[in-house]
């Protein structure tokens, strides 16, 4: 018996790790496929770089309705009904035969993706003894260094091999790996109470909230800035051959597993001053990139530089907790919203200062700025707390 609960237990695991993983790589993946994207359509990698905050902007806007959809449904039918529309949304994407359908599909494809890290926690946290809970959480949440890791680098190798199409094919086989696993083996929680909509939405009458998320979509923006333009700055600064792309990635995936330890080691000894840190780390990391990215060991120590400063997310997010009494399910959706804020904002107006002619790693000090506006947010929040 308690063997048969193991068991099920990692099921429901590994199935909520598939989504993860499948979340997270087509997400990082887009970014490594810009050159690809280009040549297929015949467009800028400038423009090709709108799927990165296509995606982005699909998350935002996705984010509250999703959490909200919530509320007809039960958790466990709910993550099943996120992974769905992703499951459809990178369907679509596979199949678009222009650009501007391609760019509709990851508009639709971020939709799901903020309610689905809130509701895979609750189920693998629920699914866990009281003790394990945190571990449990954990393991599921291992599907975004696999995609960091081993993810977006094998997708930009496949891109390359095979053609942009089959990435989306494998993101979708994943996740229809994890349906199954989903509907045959979540846990029923239709007995608890349904989402209340005036306490997810009581939090944001704290100013606190505010200014912690705007930090999250204006600081990490210079990381997502550059990483979005990483594989035309191999190419065209560092001038190295393209499959040097796939392993840089892997040097970014290092320095986000330092990054994230790092950000949660820093909050615990430092709280709010944590941040303040971490963005200053940003900062010269940002204004020191344009310097090493001449090289190819430059470029490697600058990108793992550039995957150190995720820390910034572990950071916000207990910040978050600490300051939101109510909606931690909404509160933790819009957390994501607001990274997927920057993500759109950084590629954007990175593109910007590309296409005025400011040079492949203009977007570096475009962050750097941003940092420095994050900063000022956070001296804010400070005053006012």
């Amino acid at each position: 018996m308690l063997k048969t609960i193991v068991s099920k237990r990692v099921l429901v695991e590994l199935a909520l790790m598939a989504g993860v993983f499948s979340l997270c790589t087509g997400e990082f993946a887009m970014m490594g496929l810009l050159s690809s994207f280009s040549a297929a359509f015949s467009i800028p990698e400038t423009q090709a770089a709108n799927l990165i905050s296509a995606y982005a902007i699909g998350v935002v806007i996705g984010a509250p309705i999703m959490v909200f959809v919530g509320v007809y449904l039960s958790k466990r039918n709910l993550i099943v009904f996120l992974l769905g529309v992703y499951t459809v949304a990178n369907a679509l994407s596979f199949f678009s035969t222009n650009y501007e359908l391609l760019l509709f599909s990851r508009v639709m494809a971020g939709f799901p993706h903020a309610a689905y890290f809130g509701v895979a926690a609750v189920l693998a946290a629920s699914n866990a003894p009281f003790n394990k809970r945190g571990k449990a959480v954990s393991r599921v949440l291992m599907g975004v260094t696999a995609a960091i890791l081993l993810g977006a680098p094998g997708a930009t190798y496949i891109g390359q091999e095979l053609g942009w199409r089959w990435i989306f094919a494998g993101i979708s086989f994943a996740s229809l790996i994890g349906l199954f696993l989903l509907h045959r083996y979540a846990p029923d929680m239709s007995k608890e109470p349904p989402l209340n909509v005036k306490h997810e939405l009581a939090s944001f009458a704290n100013p606190q909230v505010w200014l912690t998320l705007g930090i999250a979509a204006i600081g990490f923006s210079g990381m997502f800035g550059v990483y979005s333009y990483l594989a035309p700055i191999i190419l065209n600064v560092t001038r190295l051959e393209d499959y040097w792309i796939a392993p840089m990635l892997i040097f970014f995936g290092v320095g986000t597993l330092v990054g994230n330890y790092a950000g949660g080691w820093l909050y615990d000894r430092f709280k709010f001053a944590s941040v303040k840190i971490i963005l200053t780390f940003s900062l010269i990391t940002l204004l020191v990139f344009p310097l090493l990215a001449g090289s190819k060991i430059g470029v490697a120590v600058a990108t793992m530089a550039l995957g150190c400063m995720i820390g910034l997310c572990p950071a916000l997010q207990m910040r978050l907790m600490d300051v939101s009494k109510h909606g931690q399910q909404l509160v933790a959706a819009s957390n994501h919203a607001a990274l997927n804020a920057a993500n759109a904002l950084g590629p954007w107006l990175g593109g910007m200062a590309i296409t005025a002619g400011f040079g492949w790693t203009s977007p570096a000090i475009i962050g750097a700025a941003m940092a420095l506006c994050a900063s000022f947010l956070y001296w804010t929040a400070k005053r006012l707390s």
